[in-house]
């Protein structure tokens, strides 16, 4: 039973390592971690760039010079007259604006390297294809080559024993035609 055992954990290891070597987990591994330095650019941008950008245009929109009025409260909260955002319960559009603009700029990201990297395969597989093809050719050209060689070898070696038998059948036909004129007596030794 113990054997067993081992030989299964012996499996289950060599099969772990299969998979982890194969080249789709580590591009796959590459990717998740590009991926995830990539996000924390783009929500930098967003957050640190775009978002107070937004803000400002909202701002603009609503016609005033805070940012209170950019806000949809649904409970406010003043502290001395100023609105506690920290307290207050409300709608960020600008951060709701700015979380679209995320998503699409990563999902456009995403979308450019995918079709890169499916170029790519593509470009791999027609490449694979046509090798493959060459070397078809070229075998199918290598055994004709050997046809066309075993078939002069052949009519070669015919040559000679169809020139002995022409020379057989001439002699047997001079033969024949010896044996069939036999000589008739003369008439005028009668």
């Amino acid at each position: 039973m113990a054997d067993k055992e081992k030989k299964e954990k012996k499996g289950f290891w060599k099969e772990f390592k299969e998979f982890i070597t194969r080249g789709n987990v580590l591009d796959m591994a590459v990717g998740i971690i590009v991926g995830g330095a990539f996000t924390a650019i783009v929500t930098a941008l967003c957050d640190n760039i775009l978002k107070p950008i937004i803000n400002w245009i909202i701002a603009a929109i609503v016609g005033t010079d805070s940012l209170s009025e950019a806000y949809t409260f649904l409970k406010r909260v003043e502290v001395d007259g100023v609105v506690d955002l920290s307290q207050s319960i409300y709608i960020d559009w600008g951060t709701f604006i700015n979380a679209i603009i995320n998503f699409l700029l990563i999902a456009l990201v995403l979308f450019l390297i995918i079709k890169a990297l499916m170029k790519v395969q593509q470009m791999r597989d027609q490449a694979k294809a046509a090798l493959e093809e060459a070397e078809e050719k070229r075998k199918a050209e290598k055994e004709a080559a050997e046809k066309a060689a075993q078939q002069q070898a052949v009519a070669a070696a015919a040559a000679p024993a169809a020139e002995a038998n022409k020379e057989t059948t001439a002699a047997e036909e001079k033969k024949e035609a010896a044996k069939t004129e036999e000589p008739q007596p003369d008439p005028e030794t009668k």
